[in-house]
């Protein structure tokens, strides 16, 4: 209950921050958090609630890039490009799921990072030049659709990983993760479940590379497919607590703050220090900050008695 609410007035104010700003800045900064949630928690739900360890989550963001500034450049509304790149994204990772899905553990991890390397050779390859805007769109550019739309996709990825985690159908992801054999022997479809995952997640990181196309006025279409992607979101996962719904919202904003302010004071260093931060949360705090939150709540319950 408490969670809810912090979550509805964060969004509401981050939906009322325009209105008391006109600073571009700060908006650009949103747009960064919201992404990263987005990707953070589809990353988690099939990484940190069915247990998938995913290395390859850039080719489905990279492919909802691809179709949806495809698409939009080309004329069709953006709205349809957007579900058509996150339908697209979506497809891709169940076609290559069922495969996939043989392959455990370390295997799974690999073989999704090399199926995700494939992809970003191939489209280096075949459209090796710089995406940008036409001159309609680039003259009439304007950061607060963008703004508004990463917010929206932001709050409606936490919304359904809320909503599914608690359900039956959650219940089933989680057992799966716990024990594979346990499940199937207890009834639950562990190909099916694993399945649902991996189509949730890979639409929703199909719809932050759509968004992504949106936001950026150039870039290369081999960006979007790179492991950076990828590893941000695991990292971002991890920092904030893995397989929780809250986790990846704090993973994100302290990832993306901290980054921007790393990176204009020692830009070198920065990945360096990140490292060393993901190495500490792992060996000393494997729930991240949310178990961080927990103790320090304990500690305070336990000195509130003392007294």
């Amino acid at each position: 209950m408490k969670f809810t609410v912090a979550a509805i007035l964060l969004a509401a104010g981050f939906a009322a921050l325009p209105l008391c700003t006109s600073r571009n800045d700060l908006l650009n900064l949103g747009v960064q958090i919201f992404l990263s949630v987005i990707l953070a928690q589809s990353w988690n739900l099939l990484g940190g609630y069915a247990g998938q360890i995913n290395l390859g989550h850039a080719a489905y963001f990279g492919l909802g890039a691809l179709v949806t500034r495809f698409l939009w450049i080309g004329g069709a509304p953006l709205s349809l490009s957007l579900v058509a790149g996150a339908l697209i994204a979506m497809a891709f990772g169940c076609l290559i799921g069922v495969p996939a899905f043989r392959l455990r553990g370390a295997y799974f991890a690999i073989g999704t990072l090399g199926l995700a390397e494939i992809l970003r050779i191939t489209v280096g390859n075949v459209i090796p030049e710089i995406s940008t805007l036409r001159a309609a769109e680039l003259a009439s550019y304007n950061i607060l659709p963008r703004y508004y739309l990463t917010l929206a996709l932001a709050a409606l990825c936490v919304i359904v990983v809320a909503l599914l985690v608690p359900s039956r159908v959650g219940l089933g992801i989680r057992a799966v993760r716990e024990d594979e054999a346990a499940a199937e022997a207890s009834g639950v479809g562990a190909l099916q479940h694993k399945l649902l995952a991996l189509a949730v997640s890979t639409a929703f990181a199909g719809l932050a590379g759509g968004a992504f196309a949106y936001y950026h006025v150039s870039y290369y279409p081999q960006h979007t497919f790179s492991p950076v992607w990828t590893f941000d979101a695991v990292l971002m996962s991890f920092i904030g607590g893995v397989g929780t719904i809250h986790g990846p919202v704090l993973g994100a904003f302290f990832y993306v703050i901290v980054k921007e302010f790393l990176a204009v004071r020692w830009v070198e260093f920065h990945l360096i220090i990140f490292g060393l931060i993901f190495m500490l949360v792992v060996l000393f705090l494997p729930g991240g900050l949310v178990e961080a939150w927990q103790r320090a709540r304990q500690l305070l319950a336990r000195s509130r008695g003392a007294w």
